[in-house]
């Protein structure tokens, strides 16, 4: 029987989501549609991109400060704040 991997929860707007300890934030904003991460200055909507803190794509607010999601590991509580998040609704 293989050992039972350890979950972590983290807010994502209103929605709590769980997902493996020493997941990126970028694979909790995954399980939560539309996947999009922020509006751009333009007002197109923005996802994660590259992967490995480039092209900050992946701006949110967590635990109230702008972070890389791609380069930030969930910890059990954490809140992540996206613009997706914060208008909802929003086309």
């Amino acid at each position: 029987m293989s050992p039972a991997i350890p979950m972590v929860e983290v807010q994502l707007g209103e929605a709590w989501v769980r997902v493996p300890a020493g997941s990126s934030a970028v694979a909790a904003l995954a399980q939560q549609p539309p996947g999009r991460t922020r509006l751009s200055v333009t007002g197109q909507w923005r996802a994660p991109l590259c992967g490995m803190g480039v092209c900050h794509e992946c701006r949110v607010l967590i635990d109230g400060r702008e972070r890389l999601a791609c380069q930030t590991i969930c910890e059990d509580g954490m809140h992540i704040a996206t613009s997706t998040a914060q208008s909802a609704g929003a086309a």
